[in-house]
């Protein structure tokens, strides 16, 4: 008798809990803003630079690994998602770091900060997700969070629109990335996932500075070099790989919520580094605790009423229902991810 196709739950123990990841990730996120500010390198570079850097990174780990990637795993569909992925993902830090050259810093963050309006959207329709009450008021407490954080710098016209556009833009971008992620990571295990995606993503990001006369693609200083590398070893190796590991014991739009802690935790490192010094606003600590409020509602932190959330976050279906299964991105395992196994 053959064994049924392996279906790993979320109410699986994963070996590390999710929300810790998360929270680590968050600390992660928190640098880059703050990094950034350290190098003059133009902002396309850096983003190619610290992804191609990325890549390498993972790269040492497939290679390190006996069991080898999960690729052969994945269908023809599964491949064309996972593409997309590193697609999607390229064109949100393009169209982020091109609407800072029309609007204000304050607009893009809060523009950007609404993707997780976007990541429940696109999880109900094509995921079969549906955020309940209580998460779709956390969520909506976190963006109006971030959105009293740009208080007061709100660009009317102009050229400022062109950016305030390209910053929702990459808002959609990164829910569509986010997305395909929770489908395809109950497939894929880590590492193979964020190889495959890191890298179409860094070959789509090198292609678009190659392509720009105007950015140069070496011949940076060591400080440049530095920060490149610290982008990548934090930002990208733990806050975005972070994210993608709870993306399979997470709803995609809970996981995300953790991207709305970021303008929270960059403010507070801004002001404390000497070199930056940055003294943060009264609407930046009142929108910051409203995130960090919003948050705990949605993971079920500050949630009232007589049941608890199960590990991870992951929103427990009523009495009588059973879960649905996600759309799998490629062929199922019955073997638990290598990463993943205690």
């Amino acid at each position: 008798m053959g064994k049924a196709p392996f279906r790993e739950s979320p109410w699986d123990h994963p070996p590390v809990p999710p929300a810790l990841v998360l929270g680590g990730a968050v600390l992660a996120f928190s640098w880059a803003g703050p990094l950034v500010r350290l190098t003059d390198a133009p902002a396309l570079a850096v983003a190619a630079w610290r992804l191609l850097f990325s890549v390498a990174f993972v790269g040492l780990v497939l290679a390190s690994r006996r069991t080898g990637s999960g690729w052969s795993r994945l269908s023809a569909r599964g491949w064309l998602l996972a593409v997309g992925a590193g697609l999607l993902l390229a064109g949100h830090f393009w169209t982020w770091i091109a609407s800072l050259r029309f609007t204000t810093v304050a607009n893009s963050v809060v523009l950007v900060s609404t993707q997780p309006l976007f990541v429940g959207l696109l999880s109900l329709l094509f995921l079969g997700e549906r955020p309940i009450r209580r998460e779709w008021i956390g969520i909506a407490v976190a963006v109006v969070g971030a959105g009293l954080i740009g208080w007061g710098d709100v660009a009317v016209g102009g050229t400022a629109l062109l950016g305030d556009a390209l910053a929702l833009m990459g808002a959609v971008l990164a829910a569509g990335y986010y997305v395909a992620g929770r489908s395809l990571r109950q497939t894929l295990d880590l590492w193979s996932y964020v190889g495959v995606v890191y890298g179409v993503a860094a070959l789509a990001l090198t292609g678009a500075v190659l392509a720009s006369p105007e950015v140069p693609f070496t011949g940076y200083g060591p400080p440049d070099w530095a920060v490149f590398l610290a982008l990548a070893a934090g930002p990208m190796m733990v806050g975005h790989t972070g994210l993608n590991y709870a993306l399979r014991y997470m709803r995609a739009y809970l996981a995300n919520l953790a991207v709305l802690g970021e303008p929270v935790g960059a403010t507070l490192i801004a002001w404390l580094l000497p070199a930056i010094a940055e003294r943060p606003s009264w609407e930046t600590v009142v929108g910051g605790l409203l995130i960090l409020s919003g948050v705990a509602v949605a993971l079920g932190v500050l949630r009232p009423g007589r049941s608890r959330a199960p590990p991870g976050g992951e929103s427990a279906p009523e009495k009588g229902q059973r879960r649905k299964p996600l759309p799998e991105a490629g062929v199922p395992s019955r073997d638990v991810p290598p990463e993943e196994r205690r």
